[in-house]
């Protein structure tokens, strides 16, 4: 069964991504998204249809709530696109997309017409508590950085529309992954890890605190809000949110302990030096088009705690945050993944930061990631249909559970040696498969027939993806070569083992 259908904009964010993913089987979506589909690494869907448009240019997202009405409308709108200056600072472009484009989305939400509105706003739009209280579900917004303004701002909007649409507000933590994908964390992360000299400093005593709230319970608290959306008041406030908060020096201390074995030594920074730091860090990131850590989710004054008590969303919803999903336990995931796949991270949290040029391998990395079934299900006609007879004879006797296994090992290998620009992984693969093959009968030539059908198969599929344009230099370069230099490698492993073997066969001729 299907459920109503449904508008996610924001949907190439990090929230936007993993609900589509987590409800596209039940729900018709569509998705509204700055970039496109493929760029945002959304995989195709039956159940989705993408609309790339900027919410705050009305010539834009006009046609697509038009074609959306056309499609047979709306039940719902999730509104999860916002815009978020990683530095701080005031940003027009916040209040472009935070509250011009929130206005354009209402407006027309309410002309589909759509019967209920989601607007995810955040706790961090409420003001530090006084010591010993918490912010709650009736805490006003009334923080006063940029980011806060806006969201203040768009819970106001939602009350002006509330004749016209059911709507509900929804406050978020701190969202984080496994990758982390938060970007001031990311960024004290990679501080806290390195060699740099202030790695061990904190701001102020390391006593600010906020709470953060794992992206896997974030997209069941909104699950929780679509099923349960008919019983909620109109503009009623839910936290997406564990209770308390999580503080600076408890992060830096869970990191160090499972990066490096043991708790780090903090040193506390006095207000002055902190001031003097931040002006720097804020220059220093500018010029990289990287995070400060403390810009976007600092509270303000240092050492504030943003504290949350949740019990009344959690009374309302059968949801509640998940213990094992604290940040403080997934931390030791965070950092093994860190140290694991370097580049992954770099890229996931290069993404979260902002809009920033992609290298070209990781776009035909993406590519291949996403178009990796078709290219097995052809490279597998490619070896074994019936014009392949004589080139592929031993890979003809293959069952098609080998070759499934083998297809998707080589693809993996040449995918990871495409995202990391290292082709060393994929020829320590090649020499390991022209060991196994020439004891199984193979001729090199059959071996490196196989990987120059395994490039024909990845040109033909990834070039009828309108995402590939410009690329072809780049494909070449990252597919073309590497498999060829991988050609190379079986060629001089089987000639090492032949040549092995003749030695062997003379040996033995010459004792006997």
């Amino acid at each position: 069964m299907t459920w109503p259908n449904l508008v996610i904009t924001g949907a190439s964010g990090f929230v936007g991504r993993h609900l589509i993913g987590a409800i596209q089987d039940d729900h018709r979506i569509f998705g509204i998204a700055r970039r496109s589909q493929g760029r945002s690494g959304v995989a195709l869907h039956p159940n989705l249809i993408w609309f790339q448009a900027d919410i705050a240019e009305r010539a834009q997202i006009e046609p697509v709530f038009r074609r959306i009405r056309e499609e047979g409308g709306a039940d719902t709108v999730v509104h999860l696109a916002a815009d978020r200056d990683a530095f701080g600072g005031a940003s027009s472009a916040q209040w472009r997309t935070n509250v011009i484009g929130l206005r354009h989305v209402l407006e027309l939400s309410a002309w589909l017409p759509a019967r209920h509105f989601v607007f995810a706003s955040s706790v961090a739009a409420c003001r530090i508590p006084r010591p010993g209280m918490a912010v709650t579900e009736g805490s006003p917004p009334h923080a006063r950085d940029i980011g806060a303004v806006t969201k203040r701002e768009g819970e106001a909007m939602v009350f002006e529309f509330s004749d016209r649409i059911h709507s509900v507000i929804a406050r978020f933590a701190a969202p984080f992954s496994d990758w982390c994908e938060h970007p001031p964390l990311s960024a004290a992360l990679d501080r806290w890890l390195s060699n740099a000299w202030l790695r061990t400093s904190l701001h102020g005593h390391g006593r600010s605190a906020v709470p953060y709230l794992h992206i896997g319970d974030l997209v069941l608290f909104l699950q929780e809000v679509l099923r349960s959306i008919e019983g909620l008041k109109p503009c009623e406030v839910l936290l997406a949110s564990p209770d308390g908060a999580v503080s600076e020096r408890e992060l830096y201390e869970a990191a160090t302990l499972a990066h490096f074995g043991a708790r780090g030594r903090s040193l506390a920074m006095p207000g002055a030096v902190r001031g003097a730091l931040a002006w720097a860090e804020a220059l220093i990131a500018r010029l990289s088009v990287r995070p400060p850590f403390g810009r976007t989710w600092m509270t303000d004054p240092v050492d504030g705690v943003l504290a949350v008590d949740a019990r009344q969303t959690r009374r309302r919803l059968e949801w509640a945050p998940r213990p094992r999903l604290e940040i403080l336990r997934r931390m030791p995931f965070l950092i093994e993944n860190r140290k694991i796949d370097p580049a992954k991270w770099a890229e996931m949290n290069r993404t979260a930061v902002a809009e920033l040029p992609i290298p070209a391998s990781l776009k035909i990395y993406w590519l291949l990631e996403q178009h990796q079934e078709r290219i097995i299900r052809d490279f597998n006609d490619l070896l074994t249909g019936p014009l392949r007879q004589a080139r592929f004879s031993r890979y003809r006797a293959l069952t098609s559970a080998q070759h499934e296994w083998n297809h998707r090992v080589v693809l993996r290998q040449l995918m990871n040696a495409v995202r990391t620009e290292d082709r060393g992984v994929f020829m320590a693969y090649c020499q390991d498969l022209a060991n196994q093959r020439c004891k199984e009968g193979f001729a090199a030539n059959e071996v490196c027939g196989a990987l120059e059908a395994l490039n024909l198969v990845c040109w033909r599929v990834l070039r009828l993806d309108p995402e590939s344009k410009g690329l072809r230099q780049p494909i070449f370069d990252t597919i073309t070569s590497t498999l060829r230099s991988g050609c190379d490698q079986v060629q001089e492993a089987f000639e090492v083992l032949q040549l092995r073997d003749r030695r062997a066969r003379a040996q033995a001729e010459r004792k006997g």
